[in-house]
């Protein structure tokens, strides 16, 4: 049996993982450029595929019989081959549905916003008339609602929805619209999933409105997708038990904490027992400047060396599945922590504060310095954190403990 996932660029899909998950090893990749499709098809070499982005209206003529709501949305994500015959659906219409029934997002008499006029919008359209929403308004930048009179003709949307490639990887500092500018907002959809949270969904976090990112999504249309596959029925809690397990594995291992706390120490061996790469901001600092850190505080100043700790850790944030090291001061600045927070789980390593090294420190330097960063930071750390490590004693305590935390195993 073969299954697989056509697309034209594939290098990070997370498809065959997922399908992995759901206990189907036979899962790989086609990359086909556009010219290649159709004698891919017409080859039929395949048990079942899932279709992404360009070819979700591509393969629809090719497909001998179609489901409803692929005809309804205009996009086929799944195709089976039955004795010969390629029957197309669209498994982006459930997992959609699926992942904004999980974040609670109500859109029964609601008025629903689109951002984007693709493929997706019109999935995420079929969606929301089926959740029972008020109206449905488009908003694209060829449409005569578009983003230079967003705000003044759909300020009072009740649900966002996004559809458009804006945040997604590698620019996930971008943001379209701004949701303070829509007073009755009551949830957020954004169908990115990389990073696992947008700039767009850190602002709804911030504010308090309900939301989710698409990595539910992505995880409920594979599920879907294999009814047809194999016949096999997935439950929503074996569904939200892979969500959490492949944001575990994607999600970054940030560190906080005080200078001199050991979040070197405690990141490198967190990184070696879990088989990730590890990045130390300060040290990334030196080696792009060439001097350390004393020297930079000496010749250039602190602003300026926020600033590159700034550009250096918005530059590491957009990894994934990686452990990060942040210097003391690193989540000081509102931009790191959301640059941080988009694909990372902050763990606050706590301290004696006696105990703390001083040594190559310029702002631990002088009497009680230590004290008053602390008076000043504390309060950010046990903000910005989701995991607090109390002191541990020894840097193997203090990675068992996160390990307890993050629920990982060696």
């Amino acid at each position: 049996m073969k299954y697989g996932l056509l697309g034209e660029k594939l290098p990070h899909s997370h498809s065959p993982k997922i399908h992995g998950m759901l206990g189907n090893p036979n899962y790989t990749l086609f990359e086909k450029e556009k010219g290649e499709v159709a004698d891919f098809l017409a080859a039929r070499e395949f048990d079942g595929i899932n279709v992404t982005i360009p070819y979700k209206q591509t393969v629809m003529p090719l497909c001998d019989a179609l489901d409803g709501a692929a005809i309804e949305i205009g996009a086929v994500n799944t195709i089976t081959n039955c004795d010969g015959k390629l029957f197309g659906c669209n498994t982006d219409f459930d997992g959609f549905i699926f992942m904004c029934n999980r974040a609670g997002i109500d859109m029964k008499g609601k008025k629903v916003l689109i951002l984007g006029g693709g493929g997706t919008s019109h999935t995420a359209t079929a969606a929301a008339k089926k959740l029972g929403a008020e109206s449905v308004r488009i908003a694209d930048l060829d449409l005569e609602l578009n983003y230079n009179n967003l705000y003044e003709r759909a300020s009072d949307a009740e649900i966002i929805i996004h559809t458009t490639p804006v945040g997604m990887f590698p620019k996930i500092d971008a943001r379209l619209v701004d949701l303070t500018m829509f007073p009755n907002l009551s949830g957020v959809v954004d169908v990115v999933y990389n990073p696992l949270r947008t700039r767009l969904i850190c602002q709804a976090e911030s504010l308090g409105i309900p939301c989710t990112g698409g990595l539910t999504m992505l995880v409920a249309q594979a599920a879907f997708a294999d009814r047809y596959f194999r016949g096999i029925k997935h439950s929503g809690a074996e569904m939200v038990n892979i969500v959490n397990r492949v944001q575990g594995e994607l999600e970054n291992i940030v560190l906080i904490g005080m200078p001199g706390c050991g979040k070197t120490t405690a990141g490198k061996m967190l990184a070696k027992v879990m088989g990730r790469e590890f990045f130390d901001i300060d040290k990334l600092i030196v080696e792009r400047e060439g001097k350390s850190i004393p020297e930079i505080f000496a010749e250039r100043g602190e602003e300026y060396f926020r600033d590159v700790e700034t550009a250096v850790t918005k530059e590491i944030s957009a990894k994934s599945g990686v452990v990060i090291a942040c210097g003391g001061g690193t989540v000081l600045r509102e931009e790191n922590r959301i640059a941080l927070h988009q694909n990372g789980k902050a763990v606050y390593i706590k301290r004696e504060l006696e105990s703390l090294a001083k040594g190559g420190r310029p702002l631990s330097a002088g009497e009680n310095a230590v004290e008053k960063l602390y008076e000043i930071r504390r309060p950010i750390y046990e903000g910005f954190a989701d995991i607090t490590i109390e002191p541990c004693g020894t840097a193997e305590a203090c990675v068992n403990a996160i390990m307890t935390e993050v629920g990982a195993s060696k």
